[in-house]
């Protein structure tokens, strides 16, 4: 079994955060899996833990739908931090607008960060698949 120390869940969905959690736990070792209900939320955390040099969870599952701070302004405020390790950002959605897969070819093209789309719902062999660590970049 994968060992991971930390995972971040952003999602305002209470069962899909329940869900994830539950499948992270059984295909993954993890320390920690902290859950954020929107990216404002998330992003202040994210700017709270390079400000105290702690490290940034190396994955991320990422809702696109969320009230305050949706999916992609977290994105385009994530990719923004000095951030130099490469984090794997697995995008979770039910969404089937083709904007929404148009915006992840356009983030996925502008970031070092390994960036995911993957539509809801997630099995176990999915998470399986998407917790596995990004390389590092050089």
């Amino acid at each position: 079994m994968t060992k991971i120390s930390e995972i971040t869940i952003i999602d305002d969905d209470a069962i899909t955060v329940f869900g994830l959690r539950k499948l992270i736990s059984l295909a993954v070792e993890c320390d920690i899996i902290e859950s954020y209900a929107n990216g404002l939320l998330a992003i202040d955390a994210m700017k709270e833990k390079l400000h105290k040099n702690k490290p940034i969870p190396k994955i991320l599952f990422l809702d696109i739908n969320m009230p305050i701070m949706d999916g992609w302004e977290f994105l385009e405020a994530f990719i923004q931090l000095p951030i130099k390790d490469r984090v794997r950002i697995n995008i979770v959605t039910s969404s089937i607008d083709p904007y929404d897969k148009k915006q992840w070819e356009h983030y996925r093209t502008k970031s070092h960060h390994l960036i995911t789309f993957n539509q809801k719902p997630i099995d176990k062999s999915k998470i399986e698949d998407i917790t596995k660590i990004a390389e590092s970049v050089n």
